[in-house]
């Protein structure tokens, strides 16, 4: 816990507007990413076909419109930020690991390498200070 709070309290020190900026365009890009699979289901399942022997295949399929659709909200308003980054990760691990055992589309690679890196620069980082949690943090 203390290790959050330390995070925070350098975030809080170096804040940007770019890098809120930066988060917003990430958390949009998540949610639309969630609202195309969410209505586009031939090709979520052809993205999860490499995983269809996997025990849970049919649980990754529910897992992953709904987090990237959520989980880029709470990004957007910068809720929760690390959590729903976290929340990201296997998704875009996942999606590294399918254009391999796949087929390999390059540009979905450089997206979900791209997003990885930035998942991981926002569960250091926060949500920063212009946020729904700096503005509740000082509501206390």
């Amino acid at each position: 816990m203390e290790t959050v709070k330390n995070l925070n309290k350098w975030a809080n020190a170096h804040t940007y507007y770019s890098l809120d900026v930066f988060r917003i365009a990430l958390g949009i890009f998540l949610f639309i990413k969630g609202t195309e699979l969410m209505t586009n289901y031939n090709e979520m399942a052809e993205m999860a076909r490499p995983f269809e022997g996997l025990p849970g295949g049919m649980l990754i399929l529910h897992y992953i419109a709904p987090a990237h659709f959520v989980g880029g909200f709470l990004i957007v308003i910068g809720l929760l930020t690390r959590w729903a980054t976290i929340a990201q990760l296997p998704i875009l691990f996942g999606a590294i690991l399918t254009n391999f055992l796949g087929t390999m589309h390059v540009s979905n690679l450089v997206l979900a390498i791209v997003a990885l890196i930035i998942c991981l620069f926002f569960i250091i980082y926060g949500s920063g200070k212009h946020s729904v949690d700096y503005y509740l943090k000082m509501q206390q």
